[in-house]
């Protein structure tokens, strides 16, 4: 009877410790919930904290990108200046290095027609890299020198002048005018690593927008004469396209045409006159020296014949560019005619 009521005991001892462990682990279950329902309320909080958040950092995000931009602008004009700056030293240094080649020649050579060709421009070449590779070697003197390095040539061809430099280079000095007047001087320096190999552009003050490079694949390492003569002809042509356009905004010509038969291309009746129009002291100070003898005490207007002329025989296109073209000389020629009757 006794072990019956032990037994009984400890089954509800056993079945007493069962739920009080159940019953502690259901709490733990409920209190985890009821902490993440107590967060609820509080989540729109959080939500508008990180869409404000955002939003500051889109507003901060926008004034970065906005000064990126500026820094960028301000980082290509100083490239620009920069850029300017460094082509002027360049030109300096080349055109300092040209005198310095030219003082020191022994000879200079005028070429024309048929004297400048490819075996001339192989001479030269060859005559560079003998200089650099007697320079090159160990105990050189200048008694071991040959002949052919010790004498320094210059070579005229046109407007351009052809020197052999330090260091197996070429340079060709380019020469632009306009109605007769000289403009600016341009560089060129071409080289090459050995006498056989193929020349190309080492530097140059050419105006960046003209097809340098073009013209080096397409014509240096086949023909470098014809490289180095159309060179001068595309700096000659921009030259006079740009002191053309300078022309006409600096005087103004009128022409009239008159016409007897509806028919004919051509004028019957013709008159051309042409005055300086009046520079600013901006203007006036960049002006050449022969401008201002030009336009010095000229305040009427003046009889173009030449361009009469020209407009009585050619297409008007044709005429156009005749009478910008000899505008300068013209004017000249009048005014200084003008000067010495009075």
């Amino acid at each position: 009877m006794d072990s019956d009521i032990e037994e009984s005991q400890k089954k509800k001892l056993r079945k007493s410790s069962y739920s009080g462990g159940d019953y502690s682990r259901k709490c733990d279950v409920w209190g985890e919930l009821l902490r993440q329902l107590e967060q609820f309320p509080r989540r729109p909080y959080d939500i508008m904290g990180e869409l404000t958040f955002i939003q500051d950092d889109d507003i901060r995000l926008e004034t970065t990108r906005d000064r990126f931009f500026n820094a960028l602008k301000r980082h290509g004009v100083l490239v620009e200046r920069l850029s300017r700056d460094s082509d002027k030293m360049i030109f300096e240094r080349l055109q300092n290095e040209f005198e310095a080649a030219r003082s020191s020649q022994t000879q200079e050579i005028y070429l024309d027609g048929e004297e400048w060709n490819d075996g001339l421009l192989a001479t030269i070449r060859e005559r560079v890299h003998m200089e650099a590779d007697r320079k090159a070697m160990s105990g050189d003197t200048n008694d071991l020198a040959s002949p052919l390095v010790q004498e320094k040539v210059t070579y005229k061809v046109g407007s351009k002048v052809i020197c052999c430099l330090e260091g197996a280079r070429i340079g060709i000095q380019y020469e632009t005018s306009f109605a007769g007047e000289p403009c600016e001087l341009y560089h060129c320096v071409l080289e090459s690593k050995s006498f056989l190999e193929k020349m190309t552009v080492l530097e140059h003050t050419l105006p960046f927008f003209l097809p340098i490079k073009e013209a080096e694949n397409d014509l240096l390492s086949s023909n470098a004469m014809k490289f180095i003569d159309y060179i001068g002809e595309l700096l000659q042509a921009y030259v006079d396209r740009r002191e053309q356009v300078r022309l006409v905004k600096e005087f103004k010509v009128t022409i009239a045409l008159g016409y007897v038969d509806p028919v004919s291309v051509l004028p019957s009746r013709i008159k051309v006159q042409a005055w300086p129009v009046q520079q600013s002291k901006k203007n006036s100070s960049t002006t050449s020296r022969k401008e201002n003898e030009i336009t010095e005490g000229q305040t009427g207007p003046v009889r173009l014949l030449y361009a009469e002329d020209a407009l009585r025989t050619m297409s008007l296109p044709e005429a156009y560019a005749e009478i910008v073209l000899n505008l300068p000389r013209a004017l000249q020629q009048i005014f200084q005619q003008r000067a010495s009757t009075t």
